[in-house]
């Protein structure tokens, strides 16, 4: 178990700056009321009296949801060639210095070696990371530097902080390492212009060294000892988790004004829609409310629109509401019935499998969030469900369907793989459906293979990374593996993507060399079944995107005090003093 705290930096790509806006607008929006299209005096005065209900949103913003921004000075070898000299500047300064410290000898000599070069290393940690747990790294040479290609490096291990970059580099607290094998991309493309060569990204290369916490800060006037306590318990009523041995509740009151939030199991990847329930709880209900609540949200729920919301606060009310979502899943509407099954779903009902998968394979717009329901029902009906999208047309339904059943079981026959060369993985299913290969630039290496028969095609000659050549003949690959100061390697295997991943891995060969041949076989039209790279949206992963801003008089640096030496508020403390003072 681990906790987590609400909050967002921005991206390293435009991409996944839209993806935060868009959940920005998801986390914000959450547990407002939903907007009613046309509404019947019943309906009216039900949510009159429901205006009297106050949330957790009404009283707390969340903290410590913000991707964590980490870098550093590297350094790149294993370069043909490529690499230079660099420059004088704040990188180099700070790159010697690491190089010293690490005790190299010569280090001057190292960094004028034309198979080095220096890089600067980025990455962000996602929030609720536990500690050992990976994420991607990015490379990219600082301008001014004459290096020509990353193709074929090797990034080494790199410390990542929290830093700035003035007249000098300032380093923070280091809090990541980072090193392997360089992915330059569009590796995929087969087109890489003068920038694309001197940016990489490593794969799963950044490991943290700590986890990250997750909670709740309190707005300005809404801040005393006494409300403190009443968002905690309010959260404790409705949240457990095993925590160090014992079971209690979620939320630690650790001052007036901060909370910490341990993440239940069935939320443990899903952290956008566990803030999403959290600011959904009820701290004050009118007598009757509940009721009211139940019969408001029961009418709200059969309309496609307000669904998504009514379903939210559904599952934020816990067992009771669970009849009335149940009561959804005869709906004629598949939009109605995806998000009831949903919430079902977060609240232990295994049944309720069948509909997500059919969200998965029907609708698009609900296939990410129906996968990673799905995730939660980690019993024989979730499995069930799983294994039977991994048959789909759809791409991206497939290995969506993969990556969950990984997540719920590495072990488990139907996805469990074999780790190559440097922690790359291959995967081959025994499954229905059109031949498919599938790769990830990202987080985790992996090929997978829906399917057990994938030829390659006579007349190939491809390369794999600078070192390795494959070439196809009669039905034979012959993967060749020209290394300088060393014996030329030659092994033959049949010709199938498997086998040759596997020789490529065998002489010596990368997860980019590995990806360069796919890509080359593929153009060159000598691969029968289809290569897709990255079938999963980024929303899949609901540690990705998350963000809410607190109040601009709460800084990282005061909350992270509260999260470290904040003195949790017992049950009898006074409700009239600040018990951190």
């Amino acid at each position: 178990m681990h906790s987590i705290a609400l909050a967002v930096t921005g991206p390293f790509r435009p991409a996944v700056a839209l993806a935060a806006l868009l959940i920005v607008g998801i986390v914000l929006a959450g547990c407002q009321g939903p907007s009613i299209r046309s509404q019947s005096p019943e309906m009216a005065a039900l949510m009159e009296l429901d205006a009297d209900v106050k949330l957790v949103g009404d009283y707390a913003t969340a903290w410590g949801v913000m991707p964590q921004r980490v870098e550093a000075a590297a350094l790149v070898t294993n370069l043909p060639n490529t690499g230079s000299d660099p420059p004088p500047s704040p990188q180099r300064t700070a790159l010697m210095n690491d190089i010293q410290a690490r005790g190299v000898v010569e280090p001057n000599k190292l960094l004028a070696s034309p198979s080095t070069s220096l890089v600067w290393a980025r990455g962000f940690i996602p929030p609720g990371v536990r500690r050992g747990e990976r994420f991607d790294v990015f490379i990219e040479v600082p301008i001014g530097n004459d290096t020509e290609s990353l193709s074929g490096g090797w990034l080494m291990e790199t410390r990542l902080s929290e830093m700035a970059v003035l007249d000098r580099i300032r380093d923070g607290h280091v809090v990541a390492v980072a090193e392997g094998p360089m992915l330059v991309d569009p590796v995929t493309s087969g087109s890489l212009d003068a920038k694309s060569k001197v940016r990489a990204i490593v794969p799963g290369g950044g490991v943290a060294l700590k986890s990250r916490s997750l909670g709740l800060v309190l707005q300005p006037e809404h801040r005393s000892v006494a409300v403190s306590k009443r968002v905690g318990d309010t959260i404790n009523r409705r949240f457990h988790a095993v925590i160090r041995g014992t079971k209690r509740g979620v939320a630690t009151p650790k001052t007036d004004r901060f909370i910490e939030l341990e993440i239940p199991p069935e939320y443990e990847h899903h952290l956008d829609r566990y803030v999403r329930v959290v600011r959904c709880l009820a701290v004050n209900e009118p007598a009757g409310g509940r009721l009211n609540r139940l019969e408001m949200l029961d009418r709200q729920l059969q309309d496609p629109v307000t669904a998504p919301a009514a379903a939210l606060r559904l599952e934020a009310i816990g067992e009771a509401a669970i009849p009335t979502l149940r009561k959804a899943l005869d709906s004629d509407d598949e939009e109605v019935r995806f998000h009831a099954a949903e919430a079902l779903a977060y609240l232990g009902e295994s049944n309720v499998a069948p509909y997500l998968a059919e969200a998965a394979s029907e609708l698009r717009s609900a296939r990410p969030a129906a996968l990673a329901a799905l995730e939660v029902i980690d019993d024989a009906n979730g499995i069930e469900a799983l294994e039977s999208l991994l048959s789909s047309s759809s791409a991206e339904t497939r290995y969506g369907a993969f990556r969950t059943l990984w997540k719920m079981d590495r072990t488990m026959p139907t996805v469990r793989g074999e780790a190559l060369a440097d922690g790359f993985y291959l995967h081959v299913l025994d499954v229905e459906g059109p031949p498919l290969l599938h790769a990830t630039r990202h987080v985790r290496p992996e090929i997978v293979l829906f399917g057990t028969e994938h030829p390659i095609n006579d007349g190939l000659r491809a390369e794999a990374g600078t070192r390795i050549v494959v070439s196809t003949e009669d039905g034979t690959a012959r993967i060749s593996c020209f290394t300088p100061g060393e014996d030329d390697q030659t092994i033959e295997c049949p010709a199938r993507v498997e086998d040759v991943v596997r020789g490529i891995a065998k002489v010596g060969g990368h997860y980019p060399d590995a990806l360069q041949f796919l890509q080359q076989a593929y153009s060159q039209r000598a691969l029968e079944s289809r290569l897709v790279f990255d079938a999963i949206p980024d929303a899949y992963d609901g540690r990705k995107s998350i963000h809410e801003e607190v109040s601009s008089q709460d800084t990282p640096e005061e909350i992270e005090a509260d999260v470290e030496q904040g003195v949790p508020i017992s049950a009898t403390s006074p409700t009239g003093d600040d018990v951190a003072s």
